[in-house]
């Protein structure tokens, strides 16, 4: 039984150029490879585009409305010599005494390719996600041919060098007698048509370049080389065939304060020798407001103090990272005399000023260090 190519593509018999086109652009946008890895829909999108072709090539075309398959050989069960896409013994004495197989035309109209765009964010559109204009320049269909590329009025023409086969034919004689090869027809491109009046926008190619503003969605999280894919907006394919897709790469400017670690912020603060050993609540600023910082009495240089919640949100989970403030306590290189004498006074009172407490202070580094190289 011939296949329904009509009901494939869910058009009736009869229906214009102009709504097979249609049909198979809806239908292959959602069925394209590249768009729907499911493999039910590999084959579903095969049948499609095979009902295109059938469908749009005025020949197949005729066939299918008398009732017959295009694609159908005729030749052989299955099995052996006889099955699917080769016609038996037959085909191969044709190849090498006279004959030849050949793979009929292919379609005008192809898949396009996908485009890749660049956008720069701010620390904090790529924390809690923002929405950018973005300008792109790409392929799209054509609007004066809408992707047939024929002149208003006009429609493509048979192919003169390959009678419509998308092939030409060369025979050389060798040992065995005459030898028949096939290749792609140089005018047509394998199409089988040629388009005598092109369209004087896009030259017969059935899309033209155009610039255009998109409103990229950007989400919360997003961190600095990921990209943001936006289906159907990339190239519109020869032919007017369906578009790829567009991808976005998001590019992180660096922030003056923090920097970024995955979902953690991290930043710097300085404290005074004083401030560290007694103790203070600074107001430090966040990418949310101000926050209070607990500083501890006796903090030391090299601290790091976690401000829980306060960093970027976890892109496919709940939840938020942390803010890690790496604390350096800053001695103080030069001292009037006051200072000198109340440094000294301190030291004094905690027992530093004794010669052995200095002694004592770097026999306990030495040992640490003396015990790091023994293993201890």
């Amino acid at each position: 039984m011939a296949t329904d190519y009509y009901g494939v593509l869910g058009l009736a018999q009869g229906a214009t150029d102009q709504d097979i086109k249609r049909a198979y652009r809806r239908l292959a946008r959602d069925l394209h490879p590249d768009v729907n890895p499911d493999p039910e829909a590999k084959e579903r999108f095969q049948e499609v585009t095979r009902a295109y072709e059938a469908l749009t090539d005025p020949e197949k075309r005729r066939i299918v409305d008398l009732g017959g398959d295009p694609f159908d050989a005729g030749s052989g069960g299955a099995g052996g010599f006889g099955g699917p896409g080769f016609g038996g013994l037959g085909d191969i004495m044709d190849a090498f005494f006279g004959g030849a197989t050949t793979r009929g035309p292919r379609s005008r109209t192809r898949a396009g390719r996908d485009a890749l765009i660049p956008v720069e964010l701010e620390l904090d559109e790529s924390v809690f996600g923002t929405t950018k204009d973005i300008t792109v320049d790409t392929a799209v269909l054509c609007d004066a041919c809408t992707g047939a590329g024929t002149a208003p009025g006009t429609h493509p023409a048979t192919c003169g060098t390959c009678s419509g086969r998308g092939e030409v034919q060369s025979v050389q004689r060798g040992f065995l007698g005459q030898v028949v090869s096939s290749r792609t027809c140089p005018t047509c491109a394998g199409t089988g048509q040629v388009i005598p009046q092109p369209c004087p926008k896009c030259g017969g190619d059935g899309r033209v370049r155009a610039r255009r503003t998109l409103s990229v969605k950007v989400p919360a999280g997003v961190e600095d080389g990921m990209r943001i894919r936006l289906t159907g907006q990339g190239e519109v394919g020869p032919g007017g065939g369906p578009a790829g897709d567009l991808y976005v790469e998001v590019h992180e400017r660096p922030h003056e304060v923090f920097t970024r670690d995955g979902e953690d912020l991290h930043c710097r603060v300085t404290l005074p020798m004083t401030t560290a050993a007694l103790g203070t609540t600074l107001n430090l600023k966040t990418l949310d407001g101000e926050e209070e910082l607990d500083i501890r009495p006796g903090t030391q240089s090299g601290s790091v103090l976690t401000l829980r919640a306060h960093g970027a949100p976890r892109l496919r989970a709940t939840g938020r990272g942390d803010m890690l403030v790496h604390v350096e306590v800053q001695t103080p290189t030069r001292l009037d005399v006051e200072q000198e004498k109340l440094l000294r006074e301190l030291a004094a009172l905690r027992g530093e000023d004794q010669p052995g407490a200095d002694r004592e202070a770097q026999g306990g580094l030495f040992s640490r260090v003396r015990d790091a190289f023994h293993g201890r």
